[in-house]
């Protein structure tokens, strides 16, 4: 893969950065047919997998799209970065007395690892973690669903976000394994209000929809030490973005997490509707959707996207 130079001292050369993802676009769309549509939640296997949008966002406004790019899908597990920063904007360090920081080694829906650990999830980007942050904002915010709705709005700058009520239905008649380490969890102590509460809010939340673009710039705040840069909106603080940045890369990718930070080199989550975001921290956001998923129910194309940009460009973390 040649690369590209799209750094003039620290200016982004903006022609570049189209060019680029057009030629990504490209190079990874025949990826789309040797993955497969997350089919266990029955309201997206139906969803056409030969689709790939890539959306690129700066910090000064400048908006960079390919394909599919104002196509809205199912975030899912993507959302899990939105609950994240509510409830540590609510709780604080305090947090982690509920949580811990360390990648999981295990699928996303371990039972084993939780039991083993007395109902403590490994980190808040695994299902276990993501019920104990549900019901934290269930505890800290008395209309949940409204004010994380209006949060993610208001980040993305998009009043068109909303949730998808039969994608949440259809989570919820079919989540026994959410269902059991909310459950196991409740027997130690580590989940406060209703069961049935918390595993609600939990699938809706995953069931936001968002296009490549307002999802791009959704997670600017992160690439830009917590602050939204178009609002100058303070979300969190430089230390919290830090932190929450840090647990991107090592735990945002499921069980794939190393690989990806070895591969493409920058905090991110995915989502098994087949989006992943990644930040360049003071530089810019980037989202790739593509809905046909590898083993690990990440996506094919979108990792090897990501991959790309940062090898063409020059520009990752390291």
């Amino acid at each position: 893969m040649q690369a590209i130079a799209v750094l003039q001292g620290n200016e982004l050369i903006y022609m570049e950065i189209q060019n680029i993802i057009e030629r990504i676009h490209d190079e990874v769309k025949p990826l789309s047919a040797y993955g497969k549509v997350a089919d266990y939640i029955p309201a997206l296997k139906n969803v056409n997998p030969d689709q790939l949008g890539i959306c690129v966002q700066t910090l000064d406004d400048k908006t960079f799209g390919v394909g599919q790019c104002e196509t809205p899908f199912s975030i899912q597990s993507i959302s899990k970065v939105f609950g994240l920063t509510l409830a540590y904007k609510a709780l604080g360090g305090e947090i982690w007395q509920r949580l811990g920081k360390e990648p999981s080694g295990t699928a996303f829906n371990s039972l084993v690892q939780l039991e083993y650990e007395k109902g403590i999830p490994r980190n808040p980007f695994i299902n276990a973690g993501a019920l104990v942050i549900s019901d934290i904002i269930l505890s800290r915010y008395k209309f949940a669903r409204r004010e994380l709705l209006e949060f993610v709005r208001d980040v993305s700058g998009d009043a068109r976000v909303d949730y998808n009520e039969d994608v949440a239905r259809s989570e919820r008649e079919h989540g026994y394994r959410n269902a059991a380490l909310a459950y196991l969890m409740k027997s130690y102590g580590n989940i406060h209000n209703p069961v049935e509460d918390v595993l609600d809010f939990y699938f809706l939340q995953c069931s936001l929809e968002m296009k490549t673009t307002s999802l791009a710039k959704a997670f600017l705040y992160l690439a830009n030490h917590g602050v939204v840069p178009f609002s100058g909106k303070q979300i969190l603080t430089p230390s919290q973005a830090k932190r929450l940045n840090s647990l991107m890369i090592t735990c945002g990718l499921y069980n794939e997490a190393g690989d990806f930070a070895y591969r493409v080199g920058l905090p991110g989550k995915s989502g098994v509707g087949g989006g992943i975001v990644a930040i360049i921290p003071k530089k810019l956001s980037i989202c790739v959707w593509s809905p046909a998923l590898n083993a690990f129910g990440n996506s094919l194309a979108g990792i090897e996207a990501l991959e790309r940009f940062t090898t063409y460009t020059k520009v990752s973390v390291f």
